[in-house]
């Protein structure tokens, strides 16, 4: 009999396979004593099954294309974790001490390690313990012989519907080789919208849920599934009328991202005539790819961090000049915007030791951080002026975590020291490179006068700009549904900075997630912005809003809704722009 459970979307789209049940190896771990003479041999045992784990991880990556550079990045943090020596290493510990079975020490290891996440006050830093688990899981499934991938099925009719992967947690290296392997989709017991998985099914277009709770032991092997990864549901076992619908509604799909590809090289421009810049967000150089891929405007946000996390040593100045020229050289002509190292707090860098803070989302984090690690900073700094000479007056820098007039003071000193050195060194730089700050903390979204007044440029965080005014962390399942951009006060705080910096003269944008949604395209076209950054895979879909919306009749509309207190008023008014 058919039913429908429903969960958190995390990856749009309509998929339509057979279940297929993947094992989940933490259930089926016993506790046995080994014989004193066993002992070395079941370290050995678990040595080895790390590293045959650390062997396909490693593949895992170099297989990775450079479409897929977010799953190159997952691979890296989840080697990270299993080197670590309060895992394994603590582990074979434990079997010499207690001579217990080598599943059974990883397991009694891994639950003190994500006690230790679970208490900690950060969102990001709290959702790594399902990393933690993932790696914990593929360790098992080495000692178990269980296969360390999920393996293609055959399919059961002549339609040839593929399969969904049922499962308790994925990692994201499970998920890269889904397409080529004919899985159509997943969906998870566990799992958030900010999950690794969630990112990396998204940049594959994937349609996912996760979320479910108990959808492992409630779906049968081979039954039929519906995902509809947009809504967050999941049907099981549908009759012949649903499946029809749902296969008409993913063929409508399929032929409205067709339509799409045809807008690659349309300019983006709205019907009143406003020419809108639609630029990508990256993480690492090889993300170019699919920059260049959707005719993207360049990049609205480089985030570098990545190039520093997941590493033992930090990359030096001539390491990071490297990956600024790659992206510049990429991109001839077009703008790239990279923000400085955005670590601290929440992402720790391998070199340093954690600092304690009992709130790291408050804590010591991006420019904070830098201007506590001044030659950090000023080594970063150097790299980008001497990249800058690739494409002059391209490249811009952006502060993130603005907040008091004498941090973007200290910020600019820095880069003008930067300057002073390497004019004295005779290395040649673009003298007039705009530096900008970003407006994600409340406090900069209220005192914009500090920083139109010292700046070049604006660009909203929306993520964190909701997360710090609403004071609702989105990866805690108690109040994630509080977590809302269409809240009053978001829509202000967006419409005043947006409205400060066009009168200011200066540029400003949206990089959070709300620029490459397109249910948000026609507000925040009605509230005046002309330049949005996402990630690539959204360009597209934005741009389709664009070509249909017309400024003028969106900005008398958006400027009633701005009045509006009530958030379900708001929803009503925004499906009417």
């Amino acid at each position: 009999m058919p039913f429908v459970i429903h969960g958190q979307p995390v990856s749009n789209g309509i998929a339509i396979g057979y279940a297929h049940l993947v094992s989940h190896a933490l259930l089926e771990v016993n506790h046995l004593v080994v014989a004193p003479r066993h002992v070395d041999a079941e370290v050995v045992r678990l040595e080895d099954a790390a590293a045959k784990v650390r062997f396909e991880l490693r593949a895992v990556k170099e297989s990775a294309t450079a479409a897929q550079s977010e799953v190159s990045a997952f691979v890296d943090l989840h080697t990270l974790l299993l080197d670590d020596p309060l895992l394994v290493a603590t582990a074979c510990k434990l079997i010499r001490e207690r001579r217990c079975n080598a599943e059974w020490a990883l397991v009694q290891q891994m639950e003190l390690v994500v006690e230790q996440f679970e208490a900690m006050e950060d969102s990001y830093l709290r959702e790594r313990k399902a990393d933690v688990i993932q790696v914990v899981e593929r360790v098992l499934k080495a000692l178990l012989g269980h296969p360390s991938s999920v393996a293609p099925k055959q399919s059961k009719t002549k339609d040839e519907l593929g399969s969904i992967v049922v499962a308790h947690d994925l990692s994201p290296s499970d998920t890269i080789n889904f397409k080529s392997n004919k899985i159509n989709g997943f969906v998870t017991d566990v799992g958030g919208v900010t999950s690794h998985t969630a990112i990396v099914a998204r940049s594959l277009a994937i349609p996912a849920v996760v979320g479910l709770r108990h959808i492992r032991h409630t779906a049968r092997e081979d039954d039929i599934i519906i995902i509809d990864g947009t809504r967050g549901v999941v049907i099981i076992d549908p009759d012949e009328r649903v499946l029809e619908e749902y296969r008409l509604r993913r063929s409508e799909l399929e032929l409205e991202r067709t339509k799409l590809k045809r807008l690659t090289t349309t300019q983006s421009r709205t019907l009143d005539g406003q020419v809108v810049s639609l630029q990508a967000n990256i993480e690492l150089p090889r993300d170019v790819a699919s920059v260049k891929e959707v005719d993207a405007d360049g990049v609205g946000l480089f985030r570098t961090e990545f190039m520093f996390m997941n590493r033992e040593t930090l990359p030096n100045e001539d390491e990071q000049c490297e990956a600024y020229r790659n992206v510049l050289k990429a991109l001839p002509g077009h703008p790239v915007t990279i923000r400085t190292l955005d670590i601290g707090a929440d992402k720790y860098l391998d070199t340093s030791s954690p600092r304690s803070s009992t709130n790291p989302a408050l804590g010591l984090r991006a420019i904070r951080y830098c201007l506590a690690e001044p030659q950090m900073f000023l080594t970063q700094l150097r790299a980008m002026l001497r990249a800058s000479m690739v494409n002059p007056g391209k490249l811009r820098i952006l502060i993130p975590m603005l907040a008091h007039a004498h941090e973007i003071d200290a910020s600019l000193r820095a880069i003008e020291d930067a300057k002073a050195q390497l004019r004295e060194e005779g290395i040649k730089f673009d003298e007039n490179i705009p530096v900008g700050g970003m407006i994600e903390i409340p406090a900069a979204a209220m005192c914009l006068g500090i920083f139109t007044k010292r700046l070049q440029f604006l660009s909203i965080g929306t993520n964190d700009l909701i997360q710090y005014t609403l004071a609702i962390d989105r990866a805690d399942e108690a109040v994630a549904h509080l977590y809302d951009p269409l809240h009053p006060a978001i829509l202000r705080l967006i419409a005043q900075t947006i409205q400060a910096g066009t009168k200011a003269g200066l540029p400003v944008s949206v990089c959070g997630e709300m620029a490459g949604d397109p249910a948000y395209s026609r507000l925040l076209l009605g509230m005046g912005l002309r330049n949005f950054s996402m990630h690539p895979s959204k360009i597209l879909e934005v741009k389709q809003e664009i070509l249909r919306s017309d400024t003028e009749v969106l900005a008398a509309k958006v400027q009633k809704l701005l009045k509006l207190d009530e958030p379900d008023k708001i929803r009503e008014a925004l499906e009417k722009l």
